[in-house]
């Protein structure tokens, strides 16, 4: 293992040099799958997977719902990388190794990356099951000094201060709307902010009301982290959320939330998620990446 304090460039082109030398494929997207949304991975054809304890350099995955496998294959056509299980700060690992696999996906020749997660509802409108695509997110660790680009920045990666202010592509977002209205899941389909805490307990009715007068509509414990580092090397970026359970924000409620509840919904929203996800892949063109020209006014 590493007794340095980040992975150089060196150390994420040796991973992705040893996948690209054990793979064919060669991935325009990267599908990073959250708490019980692992079946995003099963939809591939032609598949090839590696576990992450195999791939050099790679962190291991300990929570339940996260298998620790990547993916190649086919979805819609396109060639695809999926992370089957991601790395959270609450196992222990420092940001750069949470997101280590953003920067190989860069030198693989990724152009858009897709995560997913389960989150918590902020929002009173919002219900389990539902859906939200996010627009912009808060990202706590990071405002508290804890952010992946933490020390020396490699300009082979990206510049020392990447703006964040586009951080979830505008167009993959309104493409994603167009195919919600088209495939009937207006009704629980939202579009807000998200927030990210460093876990591993749930909120407090305390934290949960602070965080909703910042603005988030939904919590979780991941994304933001692989956000900033997506960005930071020149990836599109399209975010969802599905919520799992609405966050307590009054102390006479029942506290009933668990993780197996989480990976309850996230079953039960299993096809959903799917089906949008692979939709907006198939808008991809790898070359300009959105495929559909009139898709691209409904952002403007």
């Amino acid at each position: 293992m590493h007794n340095k304090e980040t992975f150089s460039f060196e150390d994420c082109e040796e991973t992705a040099k040893w996948l690209l030398g054990h793979t064919k494929q060669r991935p325009d997207v990267a599908i990073i799958c959250g708490s019980g949304l692992g079946m995003l991975a099963e939809s591939l054809e032609g598949q090839q997977a590696f576990e992450y304890r195999k791939i050099p350099h790679f962190p291991t995955s300990t929570v339940p719902g996260h298998a620790g496998k990547l993916v190649f294959g086919e979805l819609q056509g396109k060639f695809c990388v999926c992370m089957k299980g991601r790395f959270h700060m609450y196992e222990g690992y420092p940001l750069w190794k949470v997101t280590f696999p953003i920067r190989v996906f860069k030198l693989l020749g990724v152009q858009v990356l897709i995560v997913t997660n389960a989150a918590g509802s902020l929002a009173d409108e919002y219900c389990p099951g539902d859906l939200m695509i996010i627009r912009d997110h808060i990202n706590l660790p990071g405002l508290s000094g804890q952010n992946p680009l933490s020390g020396p920045n490699d300009e082979r990666f990206g510049p020392r201060f990447p703006p964040l202010s586009d951080a979830y592509d505008k167009e993959l977002r309104a493409v994603a709307r167009d195919i919600s209205r088209r495939l009937g899941y207006a009704s629980f389909i939202h579009e807000g902010v998200y927030c990210m805490v460093g876990g591993p307990n749930f909120e407090s009715v305390a934290e949960a009301r602070f965080l909703s007068k910042l603005g988030a509509d939904a919590v979780g414990m991941s994304t933001a982290a692989e956000v900033v580092v997506a960005k930071h090397c020149g990836l599109r970026v399209f975010g969802l959320s599905l919520i799992t359970n609405k966050v307590a924000k009054e102390y006479e409620g029942e506290d009933d939330l668990s993780h197996d509840g989480v990976l309850a919904i996230g079953r039960m929203r299993a096809v959903t998620l799917q089906t949008l996800v692979t939709e907006l892949v198939g808008s991809i063109d790898p070359n300009n990446n959105l495929i559909d020209e009139d898709v691209k006014e409904l952002s403007l």
